[in-house]
């Protein structure tokens, strides 16, 4: 009798468990809009720049979604980067996000008409505070933030969607690896 009831209580925790995981591990789809808008809490300190139109001639990132080409991590780590490269290309629903190692210029895109605009936050590897870089240009546009890194840091970019009217951030979003400033692999 007691080991049928230790079975039982070892079914039901396994059950509740496998029910926990699965509720808890299913991501959130960062190409959708969300039914309802989750705020993402921003550190205290973060300083918000609006990003500015890129000059005129300048080489901007597609805003197009990328197709999926094999990657070869060999050849990208032997192929130094254009000077003009954005690395770290990001995407979460409505924003994109790339870091050109040439200059520190952070690049914002603004994909979806919805009212609010692209926010593409930047941390570094050695206590930098965080920035994070707004394009209120509307839909179908790149907006830059020049910034100043340190050659031998790395930066990381994290997507989101901004609400001016609110000052609040919202999900989906998204981060990047770690991308050398220095643009060197």
């Amino acid at each position: 009798m007691r080991e049928n009831w230790r079975i039982k209580v070892s079914v039901v925790a396994g059950v509740s468990a496998l029910a926990f995981s699965a509720l808890m591990a299913a991501p959130a789809v960062a190409d959708e809009a969300a039914d309802s808008l989750q705020e993402v809490q921003m550190p205290a300190g973060v300083k918000i720049v609006e990003g500015l139109a890129p000059v005129a001639g300048a080489d901007a990132p597609s805003l197009e979604p990328e197709a999926d080409a094999p990657f070869s991590a060999a050849a990208a780590a032997k192929a130094a980067p254009a000077a003009n490269t954005c690395l770290g290309s990001t995407a979460a629903y409505g924003s994109k996000g790339c870091f050109q190692h040439n200059g520190d210029i952070v690049w914002a895109g603004d994909t979806q008409k919805d009212g609010m605009s692209a926010a593409v936050g930047v941390y570094t590897d050695y206590g930098r505070a965080a920035e994070v870089c707004i394009n209120k240009l509307g839909v179908n546009t790149w907006a830059t933030c020049n910034k100043d890194y340190r050659e031998t840091g790395n930066v990381r970019l994290r997507v989101f969607r901004y609400d001016g009217d609110t000052g609040k951030f919202y999900q989906p979003e998204t981060w990047s690896g770690w991308i050398p400033v220095d643009g060197k692999y």
